[in-house]
């Protein structure tokens, strides 16, 4: 529901499409302004990876690295399916013999199944980085688009709030390992559709676009667009209340639109979201609702993001755990509040701002109140929502603060926007309708008192978001797996319906090398194990496969960095382990747990053999 008043600064030579003219299309050719804002979008989205890129066969996240592993390993998933011809939804090539339901983990089916060539050409890793890096770009130079031509006037504004979209501190966080959250490109053109549903009476293509939008959506984040359908519900809600009559107006295509679109995108996703939650090794929320307590602190709004260049590491200790959701650094948030106190009575977008700030910032806090790092007694909002709500009980309360983020990055838009029109020519303000009293042009003409303004607009805006800008994510080095696995030697051992079992066994605090083995490789052989979440004997859902008796053993092991006392009901466990897990061989490569590995594996399964650069079992003779 896009409004010509949204922007005290628009204009129709601006601002086209449904938020000035419902006859006219915005304009698809892009002009000089637009291909250097996203030029300069993909080099700092390669920059923001260049860590990667330096040595990217050998580079995981500082910070989540099993986390990186995992979307590797998604990346190879979708090559597979795709050169297999198997159904994408599903995977046997973890947590073996049971498989891994994909629509039920973070699985980025929507990129990793057409950049299957990518993978399948250059691996994994390099598909990770471009990707990656790809995402953070595209979602700023689509958010810079819907700026351009349906909020603002002012090219800069657009670009400023573009990149804050696409890099801002919350999403810089979650590109440590988790490019899911950063996958946001779809969400602003969502947004923009829904807001121009029933302008012009074309409800039946925009329901359509709508619908589409969303089904893709879905097989890229989920939880993202459940967040942007809560953000569009209180933009459309908040607009009813401030343009009564216009909304009347264009609630039948309005509904008529939105019933299409949810309508095409449920036929869309029927089965995929049926196999979520009924299909084999489906869950039924999380055990414990560990997600409810992440909230964020009071003192994070304010503090300077780790990853950034004004961001300290040592703070984010100071404060606990958090995913930076919403640090924002106390310049930005001065900006923000001046914008809308500026804004407030000239501009019915800032004011849809200031209530996204306030809604979702308050649900965002969790059950608890924290002050810097500590938790009060002050019980907070999701304190009175149970865990187990569909849809709500998988949220983390600190994600809302994305919601946030989003309405400060239009907030920069329009507090530039808003001091570039001081000094333009006035365009004749739109007659306001009965109910549409707060209608504004451009801001009058510069005087002599007011050319000050501009340039203060400006500088202020860029001090809040310049120590903002992103560092290049943090990257560590890790090993190729071993060359038995990688060249294939592993071949003669593993015939088809049996897998090999890495030591240490994936899991998701264990084995970050070993999922590796099957990422690197193509999902060429099944692992038992692995990282992932799944049913528990409850159906709760549990992250990795419940522990056998070895696979405990085997971690205690590593921990404890001694052997204890074998007997003789171990290695019959180990036995029932291995046919279980449907073994044909055992193998152990370069560890920094190696020796002790091996003294333990070769206590519970006898002698071991030195192929290539492995030691190996074939436990072949003992499960038959």
């Amino acid at each position: 529901m896009v409004d010509p008043s949204l922007n005290p600064t628009s204009a129709p030579e601006a601002v086209t499409s449904c938020a000035t003219d419902p006859t006219r299309r915005p304009r698809w050719r892009p002009r000089r302004a637009d291909v250097l804002a996203i030029g300069a979008y993909v080099l700092l989205g390669v920059f923001v990876c260049l860590n990667y890129w330096v040595d990217v066969q050998h580079r995981v996240s500082s910070h989540l690295p099993t986390d990186h592993s995992w979307f590797e390993w998604l990346f190879s998933h979708g090559a597979y399916s795709v050169r297999h011809l198997e159904n994408p939804l599903f995977s046997a090539r973890q947590n073996a013999p049971d498989g891994v339901n994909m629509m039920a983990n973070t699985s980025l089916l929507g990129m990793t199944l057409p950049l299957a060539p990518v993978t399948l050409l250059f691996g994994p890793q390099v598909t990770y980085a471009l990707y990656l890096g790809g995402a953070l770009a595209a979602t700023a130079a689509t958010s810079y688009w819907v700026l351009s031509r349906h909020l603002v006037r002012s090219r800069a504004g657009a670009f400023v709030g573009g990149a804050f979209l696409g890099f801002a501190p919350g999403i810089v966080h979650h590109a440590n390992g988790q490019p899911n959250f950063v996958s946001n490109f779809l969400l602003p053109l969502i947004v923009a559709r829904v807001l121009c549903l029933g302008r012009d009476g074309r409800w039946r293509r925009d329901g359509i676009v709508l619908g589409l939008l969303v089904a893709y959506q879905i097989f890229i984040n989920e939880e993202m667009l459940l967040l942007t359908a809560l953000a569009c519900l209180v933009i459309v809600v908040a607009y009813g209340v401030q343009r009564p009559r216009a909304a009347r107006e264009r609630a039948g295509g309005f509904l008529a639109a939105l019933g299409l679109g949810g309508g095409l995108a449920l036929l869309l996703t029927a089965y995929p979201i049926w196999f979520q939650f009924n299909g084999p090794q489906s869950y039924r929320g999380l055990q414990g609702g560990v997600f409810h307590n992440w909230g964020e602190d009071l003192m994070a709004f304010v503090t300077f993001p780790r990853d950034t260049m004004a961001g300290d590491e040592a703070v984010e200790k100071t404060i606990g755990l958090t995913e930076q959701n919403s640090w924002f650094g106390w310049p930005l948030v001065l900006v923000a509040l001046a914008a809308l106190v500026l804004l407030w009575r000239r501009s019915l977008a800032a004011r849809v701002c200031g209530v996204l700030v306030v809604l979702f910032t308050v649900g965002a806090i969790g059950p608890k109140v924290r002050f810097d790092g500590v938790e009060t007694t002050v019980v907070g909002p999701w304190a009175y929502i149970p865990d187990d709500v569909p849809l709500v009980e998988m949220m983390m309360p600190t994600r809302l603060a994305l919601v946030t983020t989003a309405a400060v990055g239009v907030l920069l838009a329009l507090a530039w926007d808003a001091a570039a029109g001081y000094g333009r020519r006035p365009v004749p303000a739109p007659r306001p309708a009965a109910d549409d009293t707060d209608a504004a042009g451009d801001p009058p003409a510069a005087t002599p008192a007011r050319r000050w303004i501009r340039p203060v607009g400006y500088a202020a805006v860029a001090l809040a978001v310049l120590p903002l800008f992103p560092r290049p994510l943090p990257a560590q080095h890790v090993d190729l797996p071993p060359r038995f696995i990688t060249a294939g030697g592993w071949r003669p051992y593993v015939p088809e319906g049996r897998t090999l079992v890495p030591v240490p066994i994936p899991s998701n605090v264990h084995g970050l090398s070993t999922l590796r083995w099957s990422a690197l490789t193509g999902h060429e052989f099944p692992v038992p194990g692995g990282y992932f979440i799944g049913p528990n004997e409850k159906g709760e859902g549990v992250f990795g496969a419940p522990n056998r008796p070895t696979s405990t053993l085997i971690y205690t092991t590593m921990d404890a960095g001694t052997v204890p006392t074998l007997t003789g009901e171990n290695r019959r466990q180990a036995v029932a382990d291995l046919r279980f897990w449907k073994a044909s061989v055992v193998v152990l490569g370069d560890h920094p747990r190696e020796t002790v590995l091996r003294e333990l594996m070769t206590g519970l399964l006898g002698p071991a053999r030195r192929v290539d650069d492995v030691w190996l079992w074939d436990v072949r003779p003992l499960v038959g």
